[in-house]
């Protein structure tokens, strides 16, 4: 089977009408009326895939809304109403459905969405949860992958690997690291912080292949390449503490995704807005390299040679 983004670009991309963007993007905008876009996206959580069957059931939901609201943010639109897919085996019991629909409730409130539609099946295999999510935006205003321009910043929000090492922490009995593990079961996007990029980054995405990978989207998108600095990578107390006892690990903070921040590109110009935005937000914003002639992500450690890159990040075929 053709790589993820090879089967969508094959078999899917000449369906797509001018609404989809190509299917180049985190999300389609729908032109609504006069002054508003709609920004529609879409996720699927697959058990055994995207989270752990002894995960708990209040965070899943959780997750499966905040995964959505990462992509719609890096848009820099704000979270409307989402609909809710569900597959789920026969069986499943109350305790479970309890849990789960608290955990949208509280997620939903959380993000400021609510719920508009949706459909439950019965499956004979793992539980699959798709969640559509519309938000709107002033028209014209989307902030796209396809912006980057040569000379630009490259930025980066919070701090990159922490999921990814806190799966790491739970499958290999490190439970201590609780905040690793709160980044695996509860991803925080900074959706203030995304919602005020607009107008002011040039193209942004969410971090939830990888740094490389979807910044690699963005260059794809923006007919550029990107020069990313190794040193300049944000990374948390707890990940370092992980990084210093297991250094084979280090490929997940560029690779091991799930991290849902923003990895944005903007003007030169736009760094004291930027350092403003992030003061006014309370967010973590890292300047973590330059946007260059050519294509594709080189990764650059601090002697200025290239870091030899197995994987940019998560790919699903």
């Amino acid at each position: 089977m053709a790589a993820e983004f090879d089967l969508i670009s094959r078999y899917f991309r000449p369906l797509a009408g001018p609404e989809g963007l190509r299917l180049t993007d985190d999300a389609a905008c729908v032109p609504q009326k006069k002054s508003v876009d709609s920004i529609v996206t879409k996720d699927l959580l697959i058990e055994g895939v995207h989270f752990r069957t002894q995960d708990p059931v209040d965070l899943i939901a959780r997750k499966a809304l905040a995964v959505n609201v990462s992509d719609c943010i890096a848009k820099g639109a704000t979270p409307r109403l989402y609909w809710l897919g569900l597959a789920l085996p026969r069986g499943t019991n109350d305790a479970w459905l309890t849990s789960f629909s608290s955990g949208l409730a509280a997620a939903q409130q959380e993000f400021g969405c609510s719920l508009a539609g949706g459909d439950t099946t019965a499956t004979t295999g793992p539980i699959v949860i798709s969640v559509t999510l519309m938000g709107t935006i002033p028209a014209g205003q989307m902030i796209p992958r396809s912006g980057a321009s040569e000379g630009d910043d490259i930025y980066v929000s919070g701090t990159l690997g922490d999921s990814a090492l806190g799966l790491w922490c739970l499958e290999n009995n490190e439970l201590d690291k609780f905040e690793l593990i709160s980044a695996y079961q509860r991803p925080n996007p900074p959706v203030l912080f995304g919602q005020s990029l607009k107008g002011v980054a040039s193209a942004a995405a969410d971090v939830s292949d990888g740094l490389i990978a979807d910044a690699g989207h963005i260059a794809a998108a923006s007919s550029v390449g990107m020069v990313i600095w190794q040193d300049k990578l944000p990374i948390s107390t707890q990940a370092t503490e992980v990084l210093q006892s297991s250094p084979d690990l280090w490929p997940r903070i560029w690779a091991g995704g799930d991290d849902y921040q923003i990895v944005f590109t903007a003007p030169m110009t736009a760094r004291g807005k930027i350092t403003s935005l992030a003061g006014e937000t309370g967010s973590r914003i890292s300047l973590i390299g330059k946007v260059s002639v050519g294509q594709g992500v080189q990764l650059l450690d601090q002697a200025g040679e290239i870091v030899q890159v197995a994987s940019g990040g998560y790919t699903h075929f």
